[in-house]
């Protein structure tokens, strides 16, 4: 009988040892920048019950949730007349960090001091179909905070990203807009009815281009009027401040409508503030306002976010924005909040696509020990251990063999250096180190430690 090769299911990956030294080092990366900001970890669970998790990403949503069967004999008392998911499934898998967030900040509001800044990085899984780019468990990098209308928070978001992608090396482009803006376009168009329908078709403006855009405003109701004068702000450019004076005149009663959007004017008020507090503090990268920028979520009620890399065509890298409500369906209503997202796999293959991860990740060993010997492996052994102690990642082979094999095994795992010890080393009390990369070689004493660090630096 023929042993079924092993396999791991549709949507997930293995991450082996480069994958994953890679991905620690953006992780990380953004750990450290969270934490200068003064925003510590959280963790939630794998799984969180049904109830907390359905109705809160749509109907289509529902859909993706990954349900957990109840241990035991689930079947065991089931009553085939009724619907049978919800007497089998009573917990699911966690669809995003967004809502599982929402739920802990309600179930231990009594324990946290608001405002509340929280980052998560973790697993999240999807029932969705696999294929490029697309997977049924990936991870998410989240940053929050909650309890705070001030847009400093906005700044310090803005700030992180500068920062993050600053140490990642990646070139990005930082767009802004607002939700309130962009209701603003609904209302001056003459349907404030549609403004789901309009960011919908907006958010799909670098995709479908403009023509597809008003092709489906349209078919969605809007009249020919309203098209036009969304078109009209959608061909706006210039600077921040060209921008936004045109966008006050049309908001203003100036549009073709000659409506006049009191919401509007308060998310360029919103606008200008952030604005003048980026040009206040400066960021490296470039900032924008993006009137194309909608962002499919409608729980955003202020600042929205995004990020491209402009060096690697790949859509959008980070993104977020200011929820006003989000708490609220869990029964804690007006506790606003603002926060993004980084999407690991997609900076992951920006910096493999421009060669940007650090040549030092491809090994996390500095020294081998060769093996000779038993005299050999006892002689070295207390040094391997007072280097490790010292914080320098030491392997020694764990058998004597040839030479070339152990060579052969340093150069697999890009070893830098490896230390070949005879009984002429044992009685000398020295231990030789080849730096193999340099081919420049030394004896130390074996008592040398400090010798011996400046030699593996």
């Amino acid at each position: 009988m023929a042993i079924q090769k092993p396999s791991i299911p549709k949507g997930t990956r293995d991450f082996g040892q480069k994958e994953m030294a890679r991905r620690n080092y953006i992780f990380d990366t953004i750990r450290s920048v969270f934490r200068t900001y003064g925003y510590q970890e959280i963790q939630t669970p794998a799984q969180e019950n049904l109830s907390t998790l359905l109705g809160k990403y749509g109907e289509e949503g529902d859909k993706l949730l990954f349900r957990i069967l109840n241990s035991g004999d689930a079947f065991g008392s089931v009553d085939f007349d009724r619907p049978l998911t919800p007497q089998v499934c009573e917990k699911g898998l966690r669809y995003d960090l967004t809502v599982p967030f929402a739920r802990y900040v309600v179930q231990h509001q009594s324990e946290i001091s608001f405002p509340f800044k929280r980052f998560q990085i973790q697993p999240v899984w999807r029932a969705d179909r696999p294929q490029k780019g697309r997977y049924r468990e990936f991870y998410q990098c989240d940053v929050d905070v909650i309890g705070s209308r001030s847009q400093v928070n906005e700044l310090e978001l803005v700030q992180m990203v500068d920062r993050v992608f600053g140490l990642l090396g990646v070139r990005v482009g930082i767009h802004i807009n607002n939700r309130k803006v962009l209701t603003g376009f609904a209302e001056i168009a003459g349907a404030p009815d549609k403004v789901v329908d309009i960011t919908v078709a907006i958010d799909k403006l670098d995709k479908i281009g403009l023509e597809k855009v008003k092709e489906e405003m349209a078919d969605k109701g809007l009249q020919a009027d309203g098209i036009s004068v969304i078109e009209q702000i959608l061909s706006l450019s210039g600077s921040f401040g060209e921008k936004l004076a045109a966008m006050r005149g049309l908001f203003n009663g100036g549009s073709a409508s000659g409506i006049v959007s009191e919401t509007g004017q308060k998310g360029l008020d919103e606008l200008e503030e952030l604005f003048g507090l980026i040009d206040a503090v400066g960021v490296s990268a470039p900032v924008e306002m993006d009137l194309s920028l909608a962002r499919g979520l409608n729980y955003y009620t202020g600042a929205i976010f995004e990020v491209k890399a402009l060096d690697w065509e790949i859509g959008s890298i980070c993104g977020g924005g200011r929820y006003d409500n989000l708490t609220g369906i869990f029964g804690l209503p007006d506790l606003s909040g603002v926060g993004i997202s980084f999407g690991a796999d997609r900076i992951y293959d920006v910096l493999v696509g421009l060669d940007l991860f650090p040549a030092s990740l491809e090994t996390a060993t500095t020294l081998l020990f060769a093996v000779m010997g038993a005299d050999e492996l006892r002689y070295t052994l207390p040094v391997a251990k007072a280097l490790r102690e010292a914080g320098v990642a030491v392997e020694v082979y764990p058998e004597a063999a040839k030479l070339k094999k152990q060579f052969d095994y340093a150069d697999r795992k890009s070893i830098g250096f490896i230390s070949i010890n005879g009984s002429s080393e044992i009685e000398a009390g020295t231990v030789n180190i080849k730096n193999l990369r340099s081919g420049e070689q030394k004896a130390f004493p074996a008592s040398d430690l400090d010798a011996i660090l400046a030699f593996l630096k």
